[in-house]
């Protein structure tokens, strides 16, 4: 069934089709703007899991990628995601696309060739089922060399930050209360709505202190919470999660610059800033972990190799460290929907029992014999309000 999706999308490709275009080199920008039939146009080398899957949420009418969807440095998951998904993706078009067209201009795509007008704006490949599995069978063959990339990415973050990992220098003053609390970090990976869905009844129960890294503090507000942190640099998360009253805490670089601070100052709110090497995942956790967090539930964030890897930066070496470190407070969100079970609270016991003398009142009110009782007990009854009635009546005229 999936061969036979791709075929025909690769013909609807050949016979030509027009929409409207939406230009963003960053993907995750570009998604929270792209409309069902749009064409969206970025530029993103090794497209991820994450990337793909929020594509596929906003249902374009294809995905042109300046840039080379499978690079072979590593397997990712992202253009197979697309092409099952039944959506375009024309491949390698070059970055000058990125200049040629326009946000919210017409774009016309015939095979691998893009038109504005009668122009041609440029060229790629159309990516197949077929041309994914093998590019993704190459990328396999040179794990060994990203492998290598990543232990001395990894070394170079613990020589960097020593002091912070093992020794907890660093990490600055926050007002939230921590200590003694359980902590759930959101950040919008995999899966992160459904995980966000399964613990509600957690979240309602437990009541954990709720940190949204970046865009985690939106999905926190979306499933109607409201966290009380927010980590990050601050770019890319709303106006709106930054002003619902949340402590926030930048993450700077390690020589102090930070490029979400004057956004927070526009915006007039005050912030904390947190200088440390890595992603602002990591942040969040050395931060609950150092403030005396007594758990540590994670959503939306990494855990196996490919998973790190398909991130596509440097930095998810120390979000493995990271792990390492705080790994006795940690749990993964899937884990909890394992290991949790709801306690029965007074209330839900009431109502229960109530609900089950309802259902013995019904089913004797179809009887005879029932239906006899509460004529009898209807008559009782009529019989006391009659003797309250006359007892306080007599009082009155005595």
């Amino acid at each position: 069934m999936k061969l036979r999706r791709v075929k025909e999308q690769d013909t609807s490709v050949a016979d030509g089709m027009s929409a409207t275009a939406r230009v963003d080199p960053r993907t995750k920008d570009l998604t929270k703007r792209l409309e069902p039939g749009d064409i969206a146009v970025i530029n993103h080398e090794d497209i991820d899991r994450v990337s793909a899957e929020a594509l596929v949420g906003c249902r374009p009418k294809a995905v042109v990628n300046a840039a080379r969807s499978i690079s072979g440095r590593y397997p990712n998951l992202g253009p197979e995601i697309l092409v099952n998904a039944g959506i375009p993706l024309i491949d390698g078009v070059g970055e000058e696309i990125m200049s040629k067209v326009t946000e919210g201009e017409s774009l016309t795509i015939e095979g691998g060739r893009l038109l504005l007008g009668d122009e041609l704006v440029g060229e790629g490949t159309v990516q197949t089922s077929e041309q994914v599995s093998a590019d993704m069978t190459e990328a396999e063959a040179g794990m060994s060399v990203v492998l290598e990339s990543f232990v001395t990415n990894t070394i170079e973050y613990i020589r960097k930050e020593r002091d912070l990992l093992l020794d907890r220098v660093g990490v600055p003053h926050v007002r939230t209360k921590i200590e003694g609390r359980q902590v759930l970090i959101v950040v919008r990976g995999y899966h992160y709505k459904e995980d966000l869905a399964m613990l509600k009844p957690y979240i309602r129960e437990y009541r954990p202190i709720l940190i949204g890294v970046d865009g985690g503090a939106d999905a926190i507000l979306e499933a109607g919470q409201v966290p009380d942190m927010i980590v990050g640099d601050m770019d890319s998360v709303s106006d709106k999660a930054l002003s619902c009253g949340a402590e926030l805490v930048v993450h700077a670089y390690r020589d102090g610059r930070a490029p979400g601070l004057e956004r927070l100052q526009e915006l007039g709110v005050e912030c904390v800033v947190f200088p440390a090497t890595g992603t602002s995942e990591d942040v969040a956790m050395l931060l609950a972990d150092d403030k005396g967090a007594n758990l540590i539930v994670a959503v939306g964030t990494h855990d196996t190799l490919i998973e790190f890897l398909d991130k596509g930066r440097k930095g998810m070496a120390s979000t493995f460290l990271t792990r390492l470190r705080v790994g006795s407070k940690l749990i993964d969100a899937k884990g909890v929907s394992r290991l949790y079970r709801q306690r029965i609270s007074n209330l839900q016991m009431t109502l229960l029992a109530l609900a089950g003398l309802l259902a013995v009142l019904v089913a004797l009110a179809a009887t005879a014999a029932g239906q006899t009782l509460f004529g009898l007990v209807a008559a009782n009854f009529d019989g006391v309000i009659s003797w309250v009635r006359h007892l306080f009546g007599g009082s009155s005229a005595g």
